[in-house]
């Protein structure tokens, strides 16, 4: 059964709905919204991934994040991720609950894997062509091969696997949007029956590559249902209201 996954950005930034929930109080009020809408799980992040968008410190995501987390990490256990690729956050947030680690980055740090492997979580490795910042991702030549996304998520995931994780605890994003590409994003729509061995997360949500409608609904239902039909297991989105006519 495909999930879907609620987009919770807490940033003044973010390329579709930078400022909407920046405040706590709102983004407290989405993430129950996005729950009672039908998400799976709610991935929130504080530090925007669009080209040019301002790096946060550790202690500045944290300030973020943290009055957000201390409410719904006890009421929703288990069910929300962390877009975070700084380890100091990560552990913050363990204390205050269990979590899913999303790692955009896709745990080029040494000292993400060591943790991860030492807290036994759930991760979602996305995909940025090795040893990438995010900034390097969307400025250097856009990679060009699916091959390439596939072979690179596999290494990382055996790496993660090389540290205590069971495959039953990786999902793989293959980074739609980070230094690819238009073509192939679509072509990444699929990426779900490239590894069938690992549960696979899209997040295609109001990219570029979906065109000039981009931000309606009908682009983004499309690229759900291709996703799906190719074996996706998560679809990671900002509508969960309007992707839940692709559940039944």
């Amino acid at each position: 059964m495909v999930q879907l996954v609620g987009i919770l950005n807490i940033t003044p930034d973010s390329f579709s709905d930078g400022g909407d929930f920046f405040n706590s109080d709102v983004a407290l009020m989405q993430a129950e919204r996005l729950f009672s809408d039908g998400a799976s799980l709610i991935d929130i992040g504080a530090e925007s991934t669009r080209p040019n968008a301002v790096v946060l410190t550790d202690e500045q995501e944290w300030q973020r994040l943290e009055p957000v987390l201390k409410v719904l990490l006890p009421k929703y256990p288990g069910k929300i991720s962390i877009d975070s690729y700084h380890s100091a956050t990560i552990r913050k947030a363990w204390d205050l609950g269990p979590i899913i680690i999303n790692d955009v980055t896709g745990f080029n740090s040494p000292d993400m894997v060591r943790l991860v492997g030492k807290l036994k979580s759930t991760v979602i490795i996305s995909h940025l062509p090795t040893d990438m910042t995010i900034a390097q991702a969307h400025a250097l030549t856009p990679i060009t091969s699916v091959n390439q996304v596939k072979n690179e998520l596999l290494e990382r995931a055996r790496a993660l696997q090389n540290a205590g994780l069971k495959p039953s605890q990786i999902i793989l994003d293959p980074g739609i949007g980070f230094g690819k590409l238009s073509e192939i994003n679509q072509q990444l729509l699929t990426f779900g029956e490239q590894v069938l061995d690992y549960k696979v997360m899209i997040g295609y949500s109001r990219k570029r590559f979906l065109g000039e409608h981009r931000m309606e609904l009908k682009p983004n239902l499309v690229a759900g249902q291709i996703a799906i039909a190719h074996s996706a297991a998560y679809l990671r989105v900002h509508d969960v209201a309007g992707h839940r006519a692709l559940l039944r």
